[in-house]
């Protein structure tokens, strides 16, 4: 006979939640299989994350936190398979769905702490270590940490959960197997708290910050013009006169109400990544709570990542500028570094084949 529901308990670092592997309901006499439900639920999550590797990685793997975001995927489709050939073989389907679940969701829950201090790391001496070492070894060494962070946290976590199959009654018309799966408190206190500290932050300058993201996005487009001319050695020129006063007030105007670095940063990290916050945010402040096999994905390891660059590139730009050796990033750091210091503007002479004198303004 099953065990009956007992009292969940609640850790420094884990919330117990249930997962319903079987259901019946009494009156209509149905049964439900969730298991095909739980395939299909991983197999669209490492689906979405493809996307967002597509879109957002740098695919840059002579850093650590790279190597970890093209691992997550690959874990997830593993746990994906294993949930699916569960599935078809049919055999022991009330267990061992219970038995993936709970040992990969404590296998989840320890992995953020550990992931974000060796990329932080990385990042922190990534000029020594890409100085004295060859691109292939750099990433040979993150492939194993990589490797040896998801066996440390497979080991630790197996056999810890409780896999056991319990009795849920609800009234006396539906009755269901569930077993205990973990949601990590510690992905809800960071994200709550990186929430609030970023609007606590960005309140007082609140009415200036269109003005800034509007002068951003000008750098932006400037750079992306400059790099088009290199490829394509393509020049936009411009008369002397004209472009001359409406650049030099237009630089005196942003010169005088340019931001601080470290506000800068922030605004680059929290015009990308605030939707996703204010989002997770809700489903937690709404009760939403989701395993650590789920919460962990790809997503919030994008912007953890950039918060971990955007922290090392604000300590590094103090003698190192904008030129440092870290991933340019979704946030686009030097951008923003770039609207903290103001922009300059290089005259430089050239004779049109016309004979006439123009002159090319780089931004920079």
């Amino acid at each position: 006979m099953l065990p009956e529901l007992p009292f969940l308990s609640e850790t420094s670092h884990t919330v117990k939640m249930l997962a319903i592997i079987q259901q019946w309901e009494g009156v209509s006499g149905s049964y439900t299989d969730n298991t095909v439900k739980y395939v299909f639920l991983l197999f669209s999550k490492a689906g979405l994350e493809m996307v967002i590797f597509y879109l957002l990685s740098q695919k840059r793997y002579t850093f650590f936190m790279n190597v970890c975001s093209l691992s997550i995927i690959l874990a997830d489709l593993v746990l994906a398979s294993l949930m699916a050939t569960v599935w078809f073989l049919g055999a022991d389907q009330s267990f061992a769905p219970c038995f993936l679940l709970a040992n990969a969701s404590a296998a989840y829950g320890k992995l953020p702490l550990p992931m974000m201090c060796l990329g932080l790391l990385d990042y922190s001496l990534g000029n020594i270590c890409l100085s004295k070492h060859r691109a292939f070894w750099k990433t040979l060494w993150n492939v194993f940490l990589t490797f040896l962070t998801w066996l440390l946290a497979v080991w630790f976590s197996f056999g810890s959960p409780d896999t056991k199959l319990m009795n849920l009654s609800c009234g006396t018309t539906i009755k269901a197997l569930v077993c205990e799966v973990e949601e990590s408190t510690l992905m809800s206190y960071f994200i709550a708290g990186l929430f609030t500290a970023i609007l606590l932050i960005m309140l007082p300058f609140w009415s200036q910050i269109p003005q800034w993201v509007k002068e951003a996005e000008r750098l932006c487009e400037a750079r992306e013009e400059q790099e088009s001319m290199r490829s394509d050695l393509l020049f936009t020129l411009t008369s002397c006169t004209e472009t001359k006063s409406d650049a030099e007030n237009y630089l005196e105007d942003v010169i005088q109400h340019r931001p601080p670095l470290w506000i800068s940063l922030i605004l680059g990290f929290a015009t990308f990544w605030m939707p996703f916050l204010a989002v997770y945010l809700g489903c937690l402040i709404l009760g939403f709570g989701l395993p650590a096999y789920i919460s962990v994905n790809l997503l919030w390891f994008e912007c953890t990542n950039s918060l971990l660059v955007g922290v090392v590139f604000w300590i590094k730009s103090r003698t190192l500028g904008s030129h440092t050796h870290l991933p340019e990033n979704v946030c686009l750091w030097s951008v923003y570094w770039h609207l903290s210091k103001g922009t300059q503007q290089k005259q430089l002479p050239v004779l049109s084949p016309l004979k006439e004198k123009i002159n090319i303004f780089y931004y920079v």
